[in-house]
């Protein structure tokens, strides 16, 4: 268990906040399965799986203000630079002006609303809705009333955080700026930086809510008690992992299902891993990026896309591409294949080295999207005749792939792989397959 940090604020103890601690409970690990006692937890506190050392609970240190202080300024940072001006093309004498909202109504006019939905939910749509509801909640819980549909409001809230790539389309503005500055005059506008200030407040917004606390607070509004003694007739359940009768579904708490090992799995992680392996084929051979002008026509996979940049002096977004596009796609398709095998046969590695790897390998899927943005980026800045860029077939084919392999990690339980670390200690000479 963490201690609570020396300093303190005066602002993080004030008397009209509520208790903010967590009394003394039993939980199981949802990485490795291990059950362990959680002491009282005050602010700044958190607790560790022993086994596995998997962060399994937390308080906040400001866990009541912070939250509510973050998601308002990243709000009105949201609203400052969707209103701004988000980068300056000049080629051949045209000056494109591009905004936020510019560079997706581009997208429909040129008939890709595929894409200008993608960035809409993932750059927008998605972060207003969770800052949204952060504040619906944690206004709930600072004024200690039961808002309707508080708990809908907080499933919906913890799970919105995978869907926020806020940060991820920064980084792809930095790549396509490499790309673009080779062959026209680019400014950033105000709402760039912007942008910058938008990912850390939101990703400082995302990691100060801790769901497994949120949960028992919101709980205990409605009048009940999210702490109950574990015992053989109870789940823990895999969302906010607190114990409850098998017979009770859904969960009282958190509304989820109860089960003890996620149903079918490994069938489903498979599946949806399969599908993303077959796809990744028209991902790299179909053309991917189609650029014009009126002396010359060029179609780019990926990978050849990847090797004119390498030869063309651009080896750091080469780099960037190749590990975005290429090599994170590969390795998380190898890696889920291996998790997916070690739960049904003997793992290659000890159970908490397979355990890093899956936390490891759900973490980097979001990061394949680079190479969307960057199209989206460049179709919005060159969309006249002098000079065009539009998206190949394989667009599509790569933005299933990144879904697909996220779902699969999302789908898999790596508490199977203990559970069959500790059938083949327990009976070495076990052929059994566990089926899932």
């Amino acid at each position: 268990m963490k201690p609570i940090p020396s300093y303190t604020r005066w602002w993080r103890y004030k008397s009209y906040l509520p208790d903010a601690s967590l009394p003394a409970h039993t939980v199981d690990c949802p990485d490795c399965g291990n059950r362990m006692d959680i002491p009282r937890l005050r602010q700044g506190q958190e607790a560790h799986c022993p086994v596995c050392n998997h962060e399994v609970v937390e308080v906040e240190n400001n866990p009541y203000v912070a939250p509510l202080a973050y998601a308002t300024t990243s709000l009105i940072l949201m609203a400052f630079a969707y209103s701004m001006v988000y980068i300056r093309v000049e080629l051949f004498g045209v000056t494109s002006v591009l905004s936020l909202p510019e560079m997706m109504r581009l997208l429909i006019y040129q008939d890709y609303g595929f894409l200008a939905e993608v960035m809409f939910v993932l750059t927008f749509g998605a972060p207003v809705l969770f800052l949204l509801l952060c504040l619906y909640v944690y206004t709930a819980l600072v004024r200690e009333r039961a808002y309707p549909a508080l708990r809908f409001a907080t499933r919906v809230l913890v799970r919105l955080r995978h869907a926020i790539m806020v940060d991820v389309f920064f980084i792809s503005t930095l790549v396509a700026y490499i790309k673009l500055s080779s062959v026209a005059e680019v400014e950033f506008g105000s709402a760039f930086y912007l942008m910058f200030a938008l990912s850390v407040m939101l990703i400082r917004t995302s990691v100060s809510i801790p769901q497994h606390w949120v949960y028992y607070k919101i709980h205990r509004l409605t009048g009940g008690d999210a702490v109950q003694a574990a015992s053989d007739d109870k789940t823990c359940c895999s969302r906010c992992l607190y114990f409850r009768d098998k017979d009770e579904q859904p969960c009282e708490v958190c509304g989820a299902d109860l089960y003890r090992r996620r149903p079918k799995s490994l069938s489903i992680s498979l599946a949806f891993l399969i599908a993303a392996f077959i796809l990744y084929f028209p991902a790299n051979i179909l053309p991917i990026m189609i650029s014009s002008n009126p002396t010359a026509l060029e179609v780019n996979t990926i990978f050849n896309g990847i090797v004119y940049m390498w030869n063309d002096g651009d080896r750091l977004i080469a780099v960037i591409i190749f590990s975005a596009s290429i090599l994170v796609p590969v390795l998380k398709i190898i890696a889920m294949a291996v998790l997916i095998a070690s739960a049904y046969f003997k793992p290659p590695m000890s159970a908490p080295k397979m355990s890093v790897l899956y936390r490891i390998t759900e973490s980097i899927g979001r990061w394949s999207m680079i190479d969307i943005f960057v199209i989206i980026i460049l179709m919005s800045s060159f969309h006249t005749n002098m000079a065009r860029v539009v998206p190949g077939g394989a667009a599509v084919y790569f933005c299933l792939v990144v879904v697909l392999t996220m779902l699969s990690a999302y789908y898999f339980d790596p508490r199977l792989i203990w559970d069959r670390q500790q059938q083949l200690s327990d009976d070495p000479d076990s052929d059994d397959n566990q089926k899932q």
